[in-house]
Order: C-alpha cells, then sequence, then structure tokens
C-alpha cells in the first residue's frame, strides 16, 4: 500500500450534513481522500453510508458544512464525472441487452484498457451483459470506471452478493488504482476483508462518524468495530 502523506487531498468534507427533504440522515461528517488513498467507510445498516457517497458524487445537496471534490464545490454527478470523479453503485450500472464490448464502450477508456483489468472479461465480448454472472457484471462495471483513470473512485457495497474470491479480485484492482493515485472511497459490508486493502476506516454511528483509525490498528483490534455494530441499533 502507499503512502497518502502530502498527496493532494481531493475529497474534503468539514461539518457536513445531508439528507433528505430537510432532514438530515448525516451531521457533521469529518472526511479527508488523498490521492493515492483508499479510505474504507463502514457502519451498520441505516447508518447514511450511501447517503454519504451520493452527496459527495454531487447526487444529494448538502444541508450544512463545507465539501470538496477535486478541487470544486460539487453541483451534480454529471459535472463531477467531468472532473474526474467515477461511482460505482451496488446496482453495477451496466446495460444487459448490450455486449460486453458495448457497455465498454460507452466508457471514457479503451476496451483494450477495460479488459486489462480484468482479462477473463476478453473471452465474453460478444456476449449480452446481462447474460453474464453477478460476479462478471461488477467486474464489467468497474473495469469501465478503471478504464477512464479517475481521479475519485466512490464504490457503494460492490460485493453485493458475490463470493468471497470474486469480492477480493474486485478490492484489488481498487487497491490497485489508488496506488495509481486516485482517491477510492469504499462502503463495504465485508469489513475484515476491506480492511485488508485500505489503508484508514471510518464508522458511521446514527449518521455520524464515530470512530477514524488506520486498518493496521483495527485489522490488530476487530473487536474495536464490532463493539461500535453491536451499539448502533
Amino acid at each position: 500500500m502507499t503512502t497518502a502523506a502530502g498527496n493532494d487531498i481531493l475529497i474534503s468534507a468539514e461539518g457536513l450534513s445531508a439528507g433528505y427533504n430537510g432532514q438530515p440522515i448525516i451531521s457533521n461528517i469529518n472526511l479527508t481522500v488523498r490521492a493515492g488513498e483508499m479510505v474504507g467507510l463502514f457502519g451498520a445498516n441505516g447508518a447514511g453510508k450511501t447517503t454519504t457517497l451520493l452527496t459527495i458524487a454531487g447526487e444529494v445537496a448538502p444541508l450544512g458544512g463545507q465539501l470538496s471534490v477535486l478541487g470544486s464545490k460539487p453541483g451534480s454527478l454529471y459535472k463531477a464525472a467531468k472532473l474526474g470523479l467515477a461511482m460505482l453503485t451496488d446496482d453495477r450500472g451496466i446495460f444487459p441487452p448490450l455486449s460486453v464490448q458495448d457497455n465498454l464502450r460507452l466508457g471514457r477508456g479503451t476496451v483494450e484498457d477495460a479488459v486489462a483489468h480484468f482479462p477473463e472479461l476478453e473471452e465474453h465480448l460478444e456476449r449480452r451483459a446481462g447474460l453474464l454472472s453477478g460476479g462478471q457484471q461488477q467486474m464489467l462495471a468497474l473495469a469501465r470506471i478503471l478504464a477512464a483513470r479517475p481521479r475519485v473512485i466512490l464504490a457503494d457495497e460492490l460485493s453485493l452478493g458475490l463470493a468471497p474470491l470474486i469480492v477480493k479480485r474486485l478490492l484489488t484492482a481498487l487497491r490497485n488504482a489508488a496506488d495509481d493515485g486516485a482517491a477510492v472511497l469504499l462502503v463495504e459490508q465485508h469489513v475484515a476483508v476491506a480492511l485488508a486493502k485500505v489503508d484508514r476506516a471510518c464508522v458511521l454511528v446514527h449518521g455520524t462518524i464515530a470512530l477514524e483509525r488506520p486498518a493496521k490498528e483495527l485489522r490488530e483490534h476487530p473487536e474495536i468495530i464490532q463493539d461500535l455494530y453491536l451499539t448502533a441499533g
């Protein structure tokens, strides 16, 4: 893993609050992610993890605080994407009727670059994306993102319903992107697996970051996170 110290801060939130219909889901979020760093955002269901990602992406308007992404105040996901942000959602975001190759062509990178990240996709380029397994579909979605070399990657529950070996493969690809200079913010349900890849971990409890520690410390003392999950109900 790389050391992110001294690298540019590409995500910066100070006292950030956001929610829906004027009601906050997250509040007083203080979070930074630097170029070359992979940060895990953990928490129980309903803690506000997805809302945090959507706010950073520009899909949910802040209710308070300060937010800077790639040196700019996000106004929309479209604007953020033009600046170099990519978001991998839990629904994979592929186009099932199109071939794998055509799905990759819709990205900002080349088909060749995408396949380089997941070579196992090459034999399926002419196949309809909807016929791929769940793991292959998630590889397809992530390959399309990585081929464009985004500067910021937000990943929301990329492991949902997938086998552990596939999850490790996807997380390794994200780790490689961070090592190449991207800022990666990961929401993940498999905490132990994610901790093996991230540099730092933040734990959300009731919409607020209750803990932020180096991943190494939490790998050595997993009970710290476990206690927070147990008290989050």
